[in-house]
């Protein structure tokens, strides 16, 4: 079932509705955005119905139960709260229980992401990242420091990685030359950033293939991509969830990795007596080593 769908379906199955589930219909409607993250016992006790008529009433919507029905709720709504409403409505949570209650949201979504997982596309996306002539990676807002990391490491791999995550202006500036020969890898989640999508289009106008890292197929930039790999990010608070996005691309680097590794283990060897020399990792107090800097 489509999560845009919803509301209509609530409208059209009205009338066919118990006393109770017109109830949790009209209070649903009018507060789609609290519903969204309270339990079915306290959708049952805000409206005046008993937690088992909340299940029932998710069962009439054609859903398999609760949870189906809340995650529907939460992605109608994800593109369209502010940081502001987020906050607002998270605000509601037991502060006793903060920690657990996001610890439990990000694995999840972990869950989810592996539910969803393409290994197809994924080794089609490791084997187009070693064809490409050049790699440009797009992140913006809060998919800067994904592609911050992705970019880091596969500097590692390859070399001819360009990170792109600044303004749209340096955005042109860095992709100038982006042609049919190269590779543009896209990372965006709700509120999707236009400049991340105008970016990723501009690339597509220049014959360059297209890797989306998103949420899902309905995403701006999923449908500009040859390539769409899926990382669920349902929100806990106004600071979006990274976790399985960010699981995404450490699988990404590690394929990557391995197809050369030879030539890895070369460099970091390199890298490690340049490390050592110039004292920028410190170990462990008790244990000696140098003064950690910026890498």
């Amino acid at each position: 079932m489509e999560n845009a769908d919803l509301l209509v379906r609530i409208n059209q199955n009205f009338s066919s509705f118990s006393k109770g589930q017109r109830l949790l219909a009209n209070y649903i409607m009018e507060n789609y955005d609290k519903a969204a993250f309270v339990t079915a016992s306290r959708m049952g006790h805000t409206v005046g119905v008993s937690e088992s008529t909340v299940v029932r009433f998710a069962y009439a919507l054609g859903y398999d139960g609760y949870p189906e029905l809340q995650r529907a709720l939460q992605e109608l709504i994800r593109n369209r709260l502010t940081a502001v409403q987020r906050i607002q409505l998270t605000s509601e949570l037991d502060e006793d229980e903060i920690l657990t209650n996001v610890l439990k949201s990000d694995i999840a979504n972990l869950r989810a992401t592996i539910d969803t997982a393409d290994n197809a596309t994924f080794n089609r996306v490791v084997d187009e990242l070693f064809q490409a002539k050049k790699v440009y990676i797009v992140g913006m807002k809060s998919a800067s420091p994904l592609a911050q990391f992705l970019g880091y490491y596969l500097g590692f791999v390859l070399d001819n990685v360009v990170t792109v995550n600044a303004s749209f202006g340096d955005a042109y500036e860095s992709m100038i030359r982006v042609g049919p020969e190269d590779l543009c890898v896209g990372i965006s989640f709700p509120r999707y950033s236009s400049r991340t999508v105008e970016a990723l289009s501009f690339a597509k106008s220049m014959g360059a293939k297209v890797v989306a890292i998103t949420d899902g197929m309905f995403s701006p930039i999923a449908e500009l991509a040859d390539y769409v790999l899926l990382a669920h990010s349902d929100m806990a608070s106004f600071a979006d969830s990274l976790t399985a996005p960010l699981s995404l691309i450490n699988a990404m680097i590690v394929a990557a990795s391995m197809r050369r590794r030879d030539d890895v283990y070369d460099r970091l060897d390199q890298l490690e007596n340049l490390w050592r020399r110039q004292k920028v990792y410190m170990a462990a107090r008790g244990t000696g080593g140098g003064t950690e800097r910026d890498r």
